[in-house]
């Protein structure tokens, strides 16, 4: 990088390579340093990843093709690391002349009028990276280049003259990696605009009998739904892209809660301390899992893993308000903030019509409701399961509520109002004792908090929802007590 003239860089020994081979030579010795290649990239260690590696060492054009949510523009953009921190270009070339072999009539003119005296600049990897989204309005001047007659009269130049030509935005990535997004919403005459980019490495500018050689890697990203629904990538297209690569969302719902606990926005600078159980995040986590399988949710357009942690970030908000309205300065996660992610879930399904029947926030408090069912069961004997020991496990708690007890929870309940009213049911501390251990203090009423729900779910307690409280009743009093209702009502009309 002390070279700042073409005669310095001849001197240096340096020498030019394709920006493909530069990626696969990086690539390599990342390799065998065992470098992290991926940071932050998580669940497609074996899957995903290795396959881009195979198609950077193969020099392939790739395209990474899965639904929403599933990193693949990060991914992309995280192929800048593969580069060299920096290149010797011509200074003042709007494509990156590489000063021992230039392309453009501007760096051809102005090395063979100041020859070894050329200067040059070093030009930086983040710099080398070009990006477009692919929308219905982009043309092929935006890709490629077009004449533009405003440079031509301002430098009184015939539009025959190649100083008159507006390159677009992959010429001037040369030497660099240019990436187009969801790709099938490209319009197909301007996808025809890329074929000789992808296979003769050069560009034609309308208007000039010219072919301009490119170096550059392409990598494109694209959803399996837009192939039928937006668009859909020509065929020829298509064949000159090398690699085509299948992304997914989490297969292990530990990855799910890894890829949500690195994502989501937790520290908060307002000095409250919020406590997240690990099965709440399970919860969460496992909502995107309820919602992958359920048969209200249309399952071709995904279940983006941005849910998750929206879904977190409204429950720790949840948390995070109810701790400001009682002046608390720490406090831990309820199942009633679960219920606050409901948003979040509403906002990022797609249903199909027997969804849209239902309404999506009885199909997000469903989806929610078998979430928690889920994740209870995986520390608590199944309520459901048949023997007379499984169901004694719950019995002393049941038998509170058959009493004629019953508790209620508000949202906004105080730390210590939230613990004196779970303390109230019987049978709860030692099941909590029994099935969860090495718990910290805080979390223990979450758990209980846990039980009392998960019992609800499983059609062992009644719970009503008036709004910003939550009423747990017993179930058989809860239904005598309705139909009790009805016959009075009858019996007046009858008198």
């Amino acid at each position: 990088m002390r070279a700042s003239t073409l005669g310095e860089l001849k001197e240096s020994g340096w020498k030019s390579i394709s920006v493909k081979d530069e990626i696969r030579q990086n690539l390599i010795k990342m390799i065998r340093n065992k470098e992290e290649l991926f940071p932050g990239i998580l669940g497609y260690e074996k899957t995903v990843l290795p396959q881009i590696q195979h198609a950077l060492l193969s020099k392939h054009d790739m395209i990474l093709l899965g639904l929403r949510g599933q990193a693949k523009t990060r991914i992309l953009r995280m192929l800048v690391q593969f580069m060299d921190e920096y290149i010797p270009v011509v200074k003042g070339s709007e494509i990156n002349d590489d000063p021992m072999n230039p392309l453009s009539k501007y760096a051809k003119d102005l090395i063979a009028e100041q020859g070894d005296d050329t200067p040059i600049d070093w030009l930086h990897r983040s710099y080398r990276y070009g990006e477009k989204l692919a929308t219905p309005d982009t043309s092929v001047a935006d890709l490629i280049g077009d004449i533009d007659p405003i440079k031509a009269a301002t430098k009184k130049l015939t539009l025959a003259d190649q100083s008159v030509i507006n390159f677009g935005l992959i010429p001037r990535t040369n030497r660099g990696l240019f990436v187009i997004n969801e790709l099938p919403d490209l319009q197909p005459r301007i996808q025809v605009a890329l074929l000789n980019i992808m296979q003769e490495r050069d560009i034609q500018i309308r208007g000039f009998n010219v072919r301009i050689p490119m170096d550059v890697a392409m990598a494109f990203s694209a959803n399996p739904e837009d192939y039928t629904n937006r668009g859909n990538i020509i065929t020829p297209l298509k064949d000159r892209i090398d690699s085509q690569i299948i992304t997914h969302y989490p297969k292990e719902l530990g990855t799910g809660v890894a890829i949500t606990r690195q994502e989501a926005w937790q520290e908060r600078p307002s000095g409250i301390k919020i406590h997240i159980p690990e099965f709440v995040r399970e919860i969460v986590e496992k909502a995107a899992f309820e919602a992958r399988d359920s048969e209200y949710v249309d399952q071709k357009s995904g279940v983006s893993t941005r849910m998750t942690i929206t879904a977190l970030e409204q429950v720790v908000s949840s948390a995070e308000r109810r701790a400001i309205l009682n002046d608390e300065s720490e406090t831990t996660v309820r199942i009633a903030d679960l219920f606050h992610m409901v948003p979040a879930l509403t906002g990022k399904i797609e249903l199909v019509y027997e969804g849209e029947q239902e309404g999506a926030i009885s199909v997000a408090k469903h989806i929610l409701g078998k979430a928690i069912n889920g994740i209870f069961k995986r520390y608590f004997p199944d309520p459901q399961a048949k023997g007379e020991e499984q169901k004694s496990v719950y019995k002393e708690i049941t038998d509170w509520f058959a009493n004629g007890n019953e508790i209620n929870i508000s949202d906004t309940l105080t730390n210590k109002d939230y613990d004196k009213a779970l303390n109230q049911v019987t049978g709860l501390d030692a099941l909590i004792s029994k099935y969860v251990k090495d718990q910290p203090d805080d979390e223990i009423n979450a758990w209980k908090d846990l039980v009392l729900e998960s019992l609800h779910q499983n059609s062992m307690l009644s719970k009503q929802d008036l709004d910003d409280q939550t009423l747990y009743t017993d179930m058989l009093g809860s239904m005598f007590s309705s139909l009790g209702g009805f016959e009075d009502e009858g019996f007046d009309e009858f008198e």
